[in-house]
C-alpha cells in the first residue's frame, strides 16, 4: 500500500513529531510510506514555545520529509495537495491534535481524495481540545467530512468521536510506548550527571500548561516536606506563565525542594530525567491521553496520576501507579507519600515491564491495515 503521513515531522520537534516518526518507521516495514510535514507549522503569534525547530539530533526521530505546508497559507493546502497526489496514495494519514489544523487537513484531505481516490485516515489525539476556541467545533466538522478511517487511543476520544461522527469507522487503539529515547541510565548514573544527590526524586515532565496541573503539585509539596524529604524535578518548556509558577514555588519556601528547567529537552537528554526520578507525577486538571505516560513506561517507571479522559486506562491503580482526584493538592500528596512509604517502586516497576507490552506500534498498524482493508 502507498502510504503519506502528513502532520509534524522531523526537523520539526515534539511528541507528535516522535509519534510520526515512529508510525513511519513501523509502516514502512510492510508499505510504501512517505512523509509531508509544515513549512510552516503555527505562526509565531500562535507559538508560545522557543522554537518549532528540534535543537538536539533529533535522536531516533529523524526520517525523510518534505516540508510543503503552511497551516495558514490557503494556497499552500492547494499546492501541498497537488504534490501528494502526484505520489499516488492509496492512504493519507493524518495526526488530529487541535482543531487549528482543521481548514487546511480538510481541504488538503478533499483534494487529494477528489484527485487519487486515496482513502483518508485521522490518528486522534484529541476531538475536543484541551483549552478550547471559538470555532473549534466547526474545524473540527469540517475536516471530519473528509475522513474515511479513524484510530482513537482512548475511550475518552472514542466518546468525543461519536459525539461528532456517531457512524464513524474506527478502531480504539491505545497510544503505544515511545521507544526513541535510547536504553536510559541506573539511576545512580542519571543522579550523579545531573547533580542530584537526594534519596527520594519525583518528575514532571513536558510543556506546562495550566491543564496539566503543574500547580496542584506544587501546592501539594509542603504536604509530602511534612512527612518527607523529596526532590520535585520540573522539566519541560513553559506555555504558560513561568512567573507565577515560580512565584508559587517562593510563597510555598520550595526553593531547595524543587528543581526548575524551563526548556525543552532534546532527545538525547530525556532519559535521565527519567532514569533519576523514582515517580513520575502527572497531576492533569484534563486529558484525553497523555503521551508523558508511555515515555514514563519506556523506561520502567511508575505513574501517579489524576482521574481524568484516559489517563486510568493506562496508569493501573495500585499495579502501575496510583490514580487520585483531579483539582486536590492534598490527594496528590498523600498518594506521594504512600508510593514511598508503602515501598511500591519495586512491584510498579515489575507491573510497568509487563503492562507495557500492551503497547506495541504493531497493534497500530495491524488496526490500519484491518480499517482500510
Amino acid at each position: 500500500m502507498k502510504i503519506v503521513i502528513v502532520g509534524t515531522a522531523y526537523p520539526l520537534r515534539g511528541g507528535i513529531a516522535h509519534y510520526i516518526a515512529l508510525l513511519y518507521k513501523h509502516l514502512s516495514t510492510r508499505h510504501d510510506v512517505e512523509v509531508v510535514t509544515f513549512s510552516r507549522q503555527y505562526p509565531k503569534l500562535l507559538f508560545p514555545g522557543k522554537t518549532q525547530v528540534e535543537q538536539g539530533t533529533g535522536t531516533g526521530s529523524v526520517l525523510p520529509s518534505e516540508q510543503l505546508v503552511d497551516s495558514i497559507n490557503p494556497f499552500s493546502w492547494h499546492s501541498a495537495a497537488r504534490a501528494i497526489a502526484r505520489k499516488k496514495p492509496d492512504l493519507l494519514i493524518f495526526k488530529y491534535w487541535m482543531p487549528f489544523f482543521g481548514p487546511c487537513f480538510g481541504i488538503i484531505s478533499m483534494l487529494v481524495r477528489r484527485w487519487t481516490g486515496a482513502k483518508v485516515l485521522f490518528i486522534c489525539d484529541n476531538v475536543v481540545p484541551h483549552e478550547r476556541r471559538f470555532g473549534d467545533a466547526a474545524f473540527t466538522r469540517f475536516a471530519f467530512r473528509y475522513v474515511d478511517y479513524f484510530v482513537v487511543q482512548s475511550k475518552a476520544v472514542e466518546r468525543e468521536l461519536q459525539g461528532f461522527q456517531p457512524r464513524a469507522r474506527y478502531r480504539l487503539v491505545p497510544h503505544p510506548v515511545y521507544e526513541i529515547f535510547g536504553q536510559g541510565f541506573t539511576k545512580a548514573e542519571a543522579r550523579s550527571t545531573l547533580g542530584l544527590s537526594d534519596e527520594r526524586v519525583i518528575l514532571f515532565f513536558g510543556y506546562v500548561r495550566r491543564y496539566k496541573g503543574l500547580h496542584t503539585l506544587l501546592d501539594a509539596m509542603p504536604r509530602i516536606l511534612q512527612t518527607l524529604k523529596v526532590k520535585l524535578l520540573v522539566v519541560g518548556e513553559f506555555y504558560d506563565d513561568e512567573q507565577k509558577y515560580r512565584k508559587q514555588v517562593a510563597d510555598h519556601g520550595l526553593q531547595d525542594d524543587v528543581v526548575v528547567v524551563s526548556d525543552y529537552v532534546p532527545n538525547e537528554t530525556v532519559g535521565l530525567y527519567f532514569s533519576a526520578c523514582d515517580v513520575v507525577v502527572l497531576p492533569y486538571v484534563s486529558a484525553t491521553q497523555s503521551g508523558i505516560v508511555q515515555i514514563a513506561y519506556q523506561f520502567d517507571k511508575p505513574v501517579i496520576a489524576t482521574d481524568v479522559g484516559g489517563l486510568t486506562e493506562v496508569v493501573i491503580h495500585e499495579k502501575t501507579g496510583l490514580i487520585v482526584p483531579p483539582n486536590r493538592p492534598d490527594a496528590v500528596a498523600d498518594a506521594v507519600v504512600r508510593f514511598y512509604q508503602h515501598g511500591y517502586e519495586a512491584d510498579f516497576v515489575r507491573n510497568v515491564k509487563e503492562e507495557k507490552k500492551r503497547y506495541g506500534w504493531d497493534n497500530l498498524v495491524r488496526a490500519i491495515e484491518e480499517l482500510v482493508g
